[in-house]
């Protein structure tokens, strides 16, 4: 639980910060091509160059702190990328037994959120990582969460919030024997 809510709102503050920066970036671009009072030293060609070289070098010169952190941050998503697909699972698809333990498991039935975060009520058809394959996550039957199409769908390779994954487990003690396994979510370490 604790590893999922760290990568899940690590991932949240990269994103921000990503989006802060694109902010910064484009203030400051726009900044300082506002036009600036200058006195006018002449008419022609040279004037005019003074002028975009002038813009230029302004807009360079704003561009270069938010440009720094941006390039820090591309740095960082790649480095977690790269981290992703080092923990990948061989194993892609889940075994025959894990498909057959997962639906029992949720009595056939949709295991994601609906309205009101109330459990889907659809018949489950698909068995969904819940920590996403592509992202890290086990092919394992403690990652398996049994979902219709449109959940899964729905889902895709996002990471579920740390609250999903309480609420899934909080269901899950309705519908699992209570000696069994209420835990979801497993992702792979890293080799």
């Amino acid at each position: 639980m604790m590893e999922l809510k760290r990568v899940y709102w690590s991932r949240k503050a990269l994103r921000l910060a990503y989006a802060a920066v694109m902010m910064w970036l484009g203030i400051s671009v726009f900044l300082a091509l506002m036009p600036k009072p200058t006195e006018v030293s002449g008419t022609g060609i040279s004037s005019v160059t003074e002028v975009l070289r002038g813009m230029l070098e302004s807009v360079l010169a704003a561009a270069a702190l938010p440009g720094a952190f941006l390039v820090v941050l591309i740095i960082v998503a790649a480095v977690i990328r790269a981290q992703d697909l080092r923990r990948r699972d061989p194993v892609r698809r889940f075994t025959r037994q894990q498909r057959r333990e997962g639906m029992a498991r949720a009595a056939g039935l949709c295991e994601m959120e609906a309205g009101f975060r109330r459990r889907c009520s659809r018949p489950a058809e698909h068995g969904d990582h819940f920590y996403p394959w592509s992202k890290g996550g086990s092919t394992s039957l403690q990652n398996f969460v049994a979902a219709c199409p449109r959940c899964n769908r729905a889902k895709g390779a996002r990471i579920p919030s740390p609250g999903q994954q309480e609420r899934i487990e909080r269901r899950r003690r309705d519908y699992v024997a209570p000696n069994g396994p209420f835990s979801v979510g497993e992702r792979q370490p890293l080799p």
